[in-house]
């Protein structure tokens, strides 16, 4: 059967070669793509990271979190024991974190609108890339290896439990929280 577009017959002739879709999807076939979805953005999000920590250990070298960078250091203060884990504060590192910030949000910028579910998406999106790629600028950083990856080695990383920074931990909580949650609802396309 060929479709044609004519003033006459109009789209109607096109639904004949191309039905509608139903427009309702079973719950198997939503949570199956939601749970695809998922998948894939973690994974996007994984090689993201690889790729920016590869860029880093080409920036940094052996001396991790800016110490031999020509950049501003603030070493001490009471907001960064709060919300920095105690960590120095760099100019290489503020612009760093507010680059990446911009650019995990640029889905709003593309689809020209606001969620909370896409904002909940893409902190999520941001707290994994960053656990993931300092994990593996560790790992892959010639001068650190998996082996090195201990509170002795790595002295920028200042609370540890269960064997990785904290910030790992609170990050994957709070992230994977956000992550369930920006896939919850009844719109299937958020």
């Amino acid at each position: 059967m060929k479709a044609v577009f004519t003033p006459i017959n109009g789209i109607s002739g096109l639904t004949k070669l191309y039905p509608p879709r139903k427009a309702q999807q079973t719950n198997s076939n939503v949570l199956m793509r939601r749970l695809l979805h998922v998948i894939i953005l973690l994974l996007w999000v994984l090689l993201l990271s690889m790729f920016f920590a590869e860029t880093e250990i080409q920036i940094e070298g052996a001396n991790g979190w800016a110490a031999s960078l020509p950049t501003w250091r603030i070493e001490k203060h009471l907001l960064l024991d709060i919300f920095w884990g105690g960590r120095a504060m760099t100019g290489y590192h503020a612009w760093v974190f507010s680059f990446m910030f911009l650019v995990f949000h640029l889905p709003h910028v593309v689809q020209g609108r606001f969620s909370w579910r896409t904002e909940a998406r893409c902190i999520a999106a941001l707290m994994v890339f960053w656990i993931a790629e300092d994990f593996l600028w560790f790992v892959l950083n010639p001068a650190f290896g998996l082996t090195r990856f201990s509170q002795s080695h790595i002295p920028w990383h200042k609370h540890w439990l269960l064997g990785v920074p904290t910030d790992y931990l609170t990050y994957m909580i709070m992230g994977g929280l956000l992550l369930v949650w920006s896939f919850m609802g009844t719109r299937s396309n958020n």
